[in-house]
């Protein structure tokens, strides 16, 4: 057992060091970071959503923009689209779980929002049709995925496809990605006014 967690570590990071050698992924990563950040300049949003694993890693996202990442400063509009269970629930209920996220989508998103939309496969229904519905309303795309890309690949504006086909490597790699992204604007929006240095 003690080699079988050794080696479940080693996985992991051997992704995440697959990850990093690839310069497109950097500037990738930039690019997403510099479109997150001119959207919150100019008073917008982002929109996250996923399923399972993904919808935990949609609200883990929202959360750190809303509250704080490395430091307190202003609180930045996020909203995962997986939380509210009353709407999940009509959505699902009234129109079929394949318009859980374009219906909400449709209500709360703006032209020049960002939405992040999260599926390992690149393949989950319900994650597709708000992409289309994302293109409808004018906001830009940022698709984590796993390897393949799926057919997110060609719908999303940005596509971040982590460098393995299991669920849990992706998964760890998305939560980075995420970190690095919320960091990322905080550090360019707020560090200089609030990041209290010692």
């Amino acid at each position: 057992m003690k080699d079988y967690i050794r080696n479940q570590v080693k996985d992991s990071i051997e992704v995440k060091q697959k990850f990093l050698a690839d310069e497109k992924n950097i500037e990738l990563l930039d690019r997403v970071a510099a479109d997150l950040i001119a959207a919150y300049r100019a008073g917008k949003k982002t929109l996250i959503a996923g399923n399972g694993g993904s919808a935990a890693d949609a609200q883990h996202i929202a959360a750190e923009f809303v509250s704080r990442f490395y430091f307190d400063r202003p609180a930045l509009a996020s909203i995962a689209l997986t939380t509210d269970t009353s709407a999940l629930t009509a959505i699902g209920n009234d129109y079929g779980y394949e318009l859980l996220f374009s219906r909400q989508l449709e209500a709360n998103g703006q032209n020049g929002d960002i939405y992040i939309a999260i599926s390992t496969s690149g393949n989950s229904k319900n994650v597709l049709k708000s992409l289309e519905a994302a293109k409808k309303i004018g906001i830009k795309t940022v698709g984590l995925t796993g390897r393949s890309g799926g057919k997110m690949r060609e719908m999303v504006d940005h596509l971040i496809a982590v460098p393995s086909d299991e669920t849990p490597r992706i998964q760890e790699c998305h939560i980075l990605i995420g970190h690095i992204l919320c960091a990322a604007v905080e550090k360019e929006l707020f560090e200089k006014q609030y990041k209290v240095t010692s």
